[in-house]
């Protein structure tokens, strides 16, 4: 591809070859994952047929996946001039721009493909997504509920009216009807395992507790290898909690995840952990713009990158589930993406790193003393750890795993483990790191450095 295909592609074209068999082979390669493949043939079906808008769409939604956005953007507006009624593309024009945190934009797109197509559920169950991640609920709620009434056996559907009704509930009665939405999900979709998760933290979340354990052993009865309902299980009592959530449940939540990670944070836009703990460092990295090692400890799909961006010359990005890290690839931004488990690569880089942060990664550890010891041997003399965990209410020393699959700890927990680990300097503070079933969860902001620097 040139360095401007639109200009390239709007040519006359002079063969007269028969371009639909090409365009067949690269949307084949493209839903198989073929990238490479797929920009080559949709490539040779605009010299085949100067501006043909399904190749230029489909190429746009490539471009996209590949992390060239703006270059997706002008292909689909450049085929929506030829075609302006195809419904598809101003859906999935829509979903660029939601996934670039346009959200007026997506909105507007959205619309535009309910006028082509009143029916096109998709674009219904967008809509949806981004007035609610507008936070105009009443909104966002009648376009769910027209979405169910569009769709009734749309499994999705009725997973994202239970996330809605959990999320913002003003009443026991919006979490006991979220549990209807998650049974049907799932009775509509078996494969939808986490509307048998979220089916589980809400019945907990109404304390019926019994219910929510049987679910997960119900689950593992027909699953007995699943990560998940083992793991959550124990996170709602009815098994012994682990000292830290297994790999192969970081792994299968947060693969599965990926594709919708963004988008359920923009659907609750108060997760800010990331800028907590950038708002957290500045004061001890202002001198060392653009001079440091650093290192993300749990990067996901790339959320840190560009508030670390500044302060690093070597930015360094690893997390356990390579769908996140494909994601944080496209976003852009770090020197070096790994897929790793993190205790073990910290151990294999000693002395490495400036700056260590892990923003919302370590509430999967129970007992942190191995990967903050691990921590302590990758940071130079001098190094900074900062982290998030949540706050586990009380004076005593103690871990628990919450029913939301995740850990909390104790500030004496904190500072005891922290101090045992080595490091010299100690700062804990508090904030909001989320909200989750429409309340603040807070946690922990912890900064530690490592002896030996010039201001240990």
């Amino acid at each position: 591809m040139g360095r401007d295909p639109i200009k390239r592609q709007v040519r006359q074209s002079t063969t007269t070859a028969d371009y639909r068999p090409v365009l067949k082979q690269a949307m084949q390669s493209h839903q198989a994952g073929d990238l490479d493949t797929a920009e080559r043939l949709y490539g040779e079906v605009l010299e085949l047929r100067a501006g043909q808008p399904d190749a230029m769409h489909y190429l746009g939604v490539l471009c996209h996946q590949r992390g060239r956005s703006d270059e997706g953007v002008r292909l689909i507006e450049a085929a929506l001039k030829i075609t302006p009624g195809h419904p598809d593309a101003h859906n999935n024009l829509g979903n660029i721009h939601k996934e670039c945190r346009r959200l007026a934009d997506a909105e507007r797109c959205y619309r535009k493909a309910l006028a082509c197509g009143p029916q096109h559920y998709n674009a219904q169950n967008n809509l949806a997504v981004v007035l609610e991640a507008q936070e105009r609920l009443e909104e966002a709620f009648e376009a769910y509920a027209k979405l169910l009434q569009q769709a009734p056996k749309f499994a999705q559907g009725y997973y994202l009216m239970g996330m809605f009704l959990r999320s913002h509930a003003q009443s026991r009665e919006h979490v006991e009807q979220s549990v209807e939405c998650f049974r049907t999900a799932y009775e509509l979709d078996a494969r939808n395992v986490r509307a048998l998760e979220s089916l589980g933290m809400s019945l907990y979340a109404l304390q019926r507790f019994d219910e929510a354990a049987q679910v997960y052993r119900d689950w593992l009865a027909r699953d007995p290898d699943h990560p998940v309902p083992r793991h959550m299980l124990a996170a709602c009592g009815g098994a012994q909690a682990p000292l830290r959530a297994a790999d192969d449940y970081v792994r299968e939540v947060f693969d599965a995840f990926a594709d919708s990670f963004d988008e359920q944070l923009l659907k609750n836009l108060s997760y800010r952990a990331p800028q907590v703990l950038a708002e957290a460092l500045n004061a001890i990295l202002l001198g060392a713009v653009g001079d440091l090692h650093i290192l993300d400890a749990g990067c996901g799909t790339g959320l840190c990158a560009p508030l670390l961006r500044p302060y690093a010359r070597h930015l360094v990005g690893v997390d356990l589930s390579g769908g996140m890290v494909d994601k944080a690839r496209l976003r852009g931004g770090y020197d070096e993406l790994e897929v790793a488990e993190l205790t073990a690569y910290l151990q294999a880089h000693p002395d490495a790193y400036d700056v260590v942060v892990s923003a919302d990664t370590l509430v999967y550890f129970g007992e942190l003393r191995e990967v903050l010891a691990a921590a302590h041997a990758a940071l130079r003399p001098g190094g900074w750890l900062a982290f998030t965990v949540e706050v586990a209410q009380g004076e005593d020393d103690r871990v628990e795993l919450s029913p939301s699959g995740r850990y909390q700890h104790t500030r004496r927990y904190v500072e005891r483990v922290v101090a045992a680990t080595g490091f010299s300097r100690l700062s804990i503070g508090t904030d909001t790191l989320r909200k989750e079933g429409g309340q603040p969860v807070m946690g922990w902001v912890v900064l530690a450095q490592r002896s030996g620097g010039a201001d240990s």
